[in-house]
C-alpha cells in the first residue's frame, strides 16, 4: 500500500513510524513534512490547505490512502476532495471536522447535549474582553 500523510508535526512523524512497521505498506510520503520525517518518508512541498494540490499529489504518487493529521486541512474539506477523487482518506469530512476547527461550535454542541464543560465566552472586542475578565475573575487564560 502507498500512503501519503499530510502534516508536519510530531503526530504525523509518529504515524509514519507506525506505518513503516506495517508489512503491507511499501511506500510512504509526507507533505510538507519536516527534517525528522525526511528520514522516514519522501517529502513533498505542497500547500496542504489546498484540496486541489493535495488531491493532485495523491493521484501523482498513486497513493492508496491519505492520512490527514492537522485540523486546518480537515476543516477546509481536503479529506472530502481526496475521497471525491476516489482515494481512500483517513480524516473526517469538512462538516464533521467543524467540531475540531471551531471551539465556539464545539461549545454549542456540548451545551445542546448537556455535556459539562468549562465556562467560556466569545470575545469580539477589547471592551467585551475587559467585561468578560471582570466576570470570570482570576485566574483567566488568554490565547
Amino acid at each position: 500500500m502507498r500512503v501519503l500523510v499530510i502534516g508536519s508535526g510530531a503526530r504525523e512523524h509518529a504515524l509514519l513510524l507506525g506505518l513503516r512497521k506495517d508489512p503491507g505498506v511499501d511506500y510512504l510520503a509526507i507533505a510538507p513534512g519536516n527534517a525528522g520525517t525526511a528520514t522516514v518518508a519522501e517529502q513533498f512541498d505542497v500547500d496542504v490547505t489546498s484540496a486541489d494540490d493535495v488531491t493532485a499529489l495523491a493521484a501523482r504518487i498513486r497513493a492508496d490512502l491519505v492520512v490527514i493529521g492537522p485540523e486546518v486541512p480537515l476543516a477546509l474539506g481536503v479529506a472530502d476532495a481526496v475521497r471525491g477523487a476516489g482515494i481512500a482518506c483517513f480524516g473526517p469530512s469538512k462538516v464533521a471536522a467543524r467540531i475540531e476547527g471551531s471551539k465556539a461550535f464545539a461549545k454549542d454542541v456540548m451545551a445542546a447535549a448537556e455535556v459539562r464543560t468549562a465556562a467560556s465566552e466569545i470575545i469580539d472586542s477589547p471592551a467585551h474582553l475587559d467585561a468578560a475578565l471582570d466576570r470570570f475573575g482570576p485566574p483567566a487564560g488568554q490565547r
